[in-house]
C-alpha cells in the first residue's frame, strides 16, 4: 500500500512532455509510480481537473538570515516552492568571525535592503565557518529545502579583515591561498556554488561598493582553484557586464571546470546590453562547456506606498510631518485635510528629489487587485494624469490612498524598457537560460517578486493580453527540471519514480495572485512586502503536505540540501 496516491490529476511531470491524466504514488518520501489506476494509498487525494507538477526550485533567493529563525520561509512557500537557494550576489553570513558580523549586516542591508535592526536581532551568529554555517541551518527543520552558496564578501572580509571592506584592496598570496582553501572546504562541505558581485548597483549599508565589485582577475582565479580542487559547484554572476567583464568571469569559471551562472535582466540604460551577454553566453555554450543566464518572468518593479521604502513624496518635506504617524493615523489626516494634500501634491521648484521622480511618472502604475505585469503606457500615472487635468503627484497621492492608505504603485525599472514584455519573452524562451531573479528575502521594503513562480503560470499561460502566450507544461519545465538541473539538483523537479516527492497540486483555473501588502512580521517588528496567492489546493515535500487550501500546514520535513543530489 502506497503513502500516498493522487488520482486522475492532470499531470505535469516537468520534463516538459504533453500533460496526461494520471496517477501518482508516493512511498517513503519519493515518487513510487505515475499512471493509470495505481494502487490503494493510506491517503488518497482526488485530483480530477486539477493540475499535478513538482514543487518549483527556486536558485535565486536570499533567504540566508530569514532561514534561520524562520520555519516557513515565506512569501516562497505560499507560491509552490519546495527548494529555495540562497547565498546569491556575493553576501551572505558565512564565514564570520565572531564578533565581526556587524559588516555583513551592513552589506546585506544596502545590497538586499534587508533591515541591520531585523538582522541583528534574528540571527544568531552562533557559526563561523561555512560548514558551521550548513549545520545551523541544519538544526532546524522547514517547510522547504534550503541550499546555500558561498558568498565572495563574507570570504574576502573573513580572510582580509577590514582590509577586505575595500573594493580597491588586493589579497597577497597567502590570503589568495587561504581563500582557495576555505572554497574548497565550503563546496566539500555542501555549498552548491561559489557567488561574486560586480556591480556598482551593490552597495554596503554605509555606502561602500561591495567589497568584489573590482577583485581581480588573480582573486578570481584563487575561487576558482578552489572550486577546481573540489570538482563541484556553480560559479554565480552578478555583473554589470562592462567591457572585459564576461571574459574574466568565464576565464574564472573556465578555470574552475565548472558552471558560469550570470544574472541577465534588460536595463533602461543599455537596453541591448542583455542580448550581447547572452550571446555570450551561447559562446561558452558552443565550446561545450556549462554556462546559462538566470532571467526573471515579469518586469522588476519598486512598490511604492506610504509604507514602502520609497515613495514619490518620500523626500517631501511635508513627509518629515507625517512619517511618524501610524498607517491609520496618515490616511485618516490625508483624507479630512485637504490642505495637506495640496502642499503635498503642490511643484516645488528647484527640489532635484521631486524632480527626479517626477521623471518616473510615465512608468508608474497603479497596483489593483489583480496585478498587471504588463501594463499598458495609457495607464501610467502620467497619462492618466493628463487624461484627467489633473498632475501625476495628485494621482499618485490617490492611489496610494487607496484601501485605506495602503494602495500601491509599482515602478518597472528593469526588463521593461519597451513598455512591454517581449524582451522577457525571447528570455524565457531562449534554451541557454533559467529562471532565477525572484529574489525571494531580499528587498523587503521595495520589491516582492517571490511570488514569481504564481505569476509564471498565470501571466504567461493564460491571462497575457499583448503578446503570444506560452504552454504550461514548457514553463513548469522551467521552474522545476531546469533549475533543478542547473544546481546539479537532479533528485527532483521531476515526477518520475525515485525522485523526491515535491509536488504542488494545482488549481490552475482559480490560480489568482493578490495584491501585495506590507506586513510586520519580521524579527524586531521589521517591514516587509508580502503577496499571497490562491490556488495551490496542496504542495507536498517529500510526501510531507506542507501546504492545503493555501494555508500552510505547520509541517516542516524540509531539511538543508548539501551539494549536487541524483535520484536515489
Amino acid at each position: 500500500m502506497f503513502d500516498l496516491v493522487i488520482r486522475n490529476g492532470t499531470v505535469i511531470d516537468g520534463s516538459g512532455a504533453p500533460r496526461r491524466v494520471a496517477d501518482v504514488a508516493v512511498q517513503d518520501g519519493k515518487i513510487a509510480a505515475v499512471g493509470p489506476k495505481l494502487g490503494a494509498a493510506k491517503r488518497e487525494i482526488e485530483a480530477d481537473g486539477l493540475i499535478v507538477a513538482p514543487g518549483f526550485v527556486d536558485i535565486h533567493t536570499h533567504y540566508d538570515g530569514q532561514a534561520t529563525w524562520d520555519p516557513f520561509v515565506t512569501p516562497s512557500s505560499w507560491h509552490g516552492v519546495t527548494t529555495t537557494v540562497f547565498g546569491n550576489c556575493g553576501v551572505g553570513f558565512a564565514p564570520v568571525r565572531p564578533g565581526q558580523s556587524g559588516y555583513l549586516i551592513n552589506l546585506m542591508e544596502g545590497v538586499e535592503d534587508i533591515p541591520g535592526t531585523v538582522l541583528s536581532e534574528g540571527v544568531k551568529f552562533n557559526w563561523e565557518s561555512f560548514p558551521d554555517y550548513l549545520d545551523a541551518l541544519g538544526s532546524m527543520t522547514r517547510a522547504v529545502d534550503v541550499a546555500a552558496q558561498l558568498p565572495h564578501g563574507a570570504l574576502r572580509f573573513y580572510v582580509m579583515g577590514d582590509r577586505g571592506a575595500d573594493h580597491a584592496e588586493v589579497p597577497n598570496q597567502g590570503e589568495r591561498e587561504e581563500m582557495t582553501r576555505l572554497v574548497e572546504e565550503a563546496l566539500r562541505a555542501g555549498a552548491l556554488g561559489v557567488t561574486t558581485s560586480r556591480t556598482t548597483k551593490h552597495k554596503a549599508r554605509d555606502g561602500r561598493f561591495t567589497p568584489s565589485l573590482s577583485a581581480r582577475e588573480v582573486e578570481l582565479f584563487a575561487l576558482a582553484e578552489g572550486m577546481k580542487r573540489a570538482g563541484r559547484g556553480v560559479l554565480q554572476v552578478n555583473s554589470d557586464f562592462g567591457p572585459g567583464e564576461f571574459e574574466a568571469l568565464d576565464a574564472a569559471a573556465k578555470l574552475a571546470g565548472r558552471p558560469l551562472s550570470v544574472l541577465l535582466v534588460q536595463v533602461d540604460a543599455q537596453p541591448k546590453l542583455w542580448r550581447e551577454t547572452l550571446d555570450q553566453i551561447h559562446g561558452v555554450r558552443a565550446q561545450g562547456r556549462a554556462a546559462n543566464a538566470q532571467v526573471g518572468s515579469r518586469p522588476i518593479g519598486v512598490i511604492m506606498g506610504f509604507e514602502t521604502t520609497v515613495h514619490p513624496f518620500a523626500a517631501h518635506p511635508v513627509w518629515r510631518e507625517l512619517r511618524k504617524l501610524s498607517p491609520t493615523e496618515l490616511h485618516a489626516r490625508l483624507k479630512t485635510d485637504a490642505d495637506l494634500r495640496r502642499r503635498l501634491t503642490a511643484p516645488r521648484e528647484g527640489d532635484d528629489a521631486a524632480a527626479y521622480m517626477g521623471e518616473w511618472f510615465h512608468k508608474m502604475f497603479p497596483i489593483g487587485d489583480r496585478p498587471d505585469f504588463e501594463p499598458a503606457a495609457a495607464n501610467s500615472v502620467a497619462a492618466v494624469a493628463q487624461r484627467t487635468g489633473r498632475t501625476p503627484q495628485e494621482v499618485a497621492l490617490e492611489a496610494m490612498m487607496a484601501h485605506g492608505g495602503k494602495g500601491l504603485l509599482m515602478l518597472p525599472f528593469e526588463n521593461y524598457a519597451y513598455g512591454n514584455l517581449e524582451v522577457v519573452h525571447e528570455m524565457i524562451t531562449d534554451p541557454a537560460t533559467v529562471l532565477g531573479v525572484a529574489d525571494g528575502g531580499a528587498h523587503v521594503g521595495v520589491i516582492c517578486d517571490a511570488s514569481s513562480p504564481t505569476s509564471l503560470m498565470t501571466l504567461w499561460a493564460r491571462d497575457r493580453q499583448h503578446g503570444p502566450k506560452l504552454g504550461l507544461e514548457f514553463l513548469i519545465a522551467k521552474q522545476t527540471r531546469g533549475t533543478a538541473e542547473a544546481y546539479g539538483l537532479l533528485d527532483r523537479g521531476l515526477l518520475a519514480p525515485g525522485h523526491k516527492a515535491d509536488i504542488n497540486i494545482i488549481d490552475f483555473d482559480a490560480l489568482t495572485l493578490k495584491r501585495p501588502e506590507v506586513v510586520y512580521d519580521l524579527p524586531a517588528g521589521g517591514r516587509r512586502l508580502i503577496q499571497r496567492a490562491s490556488g495551490y489546493r496542496h504542495t507536498f515535500n517529500a510526501g510531507v503536505e506542507t501546504l492545503r487550501n493555501d494555508e500552510l500546514t505547520g509541517a516542516t520535513p524540509g531539511g538543508v540540501v548539501r551539494g549536487a543530489q541524483s535520484p536515489v
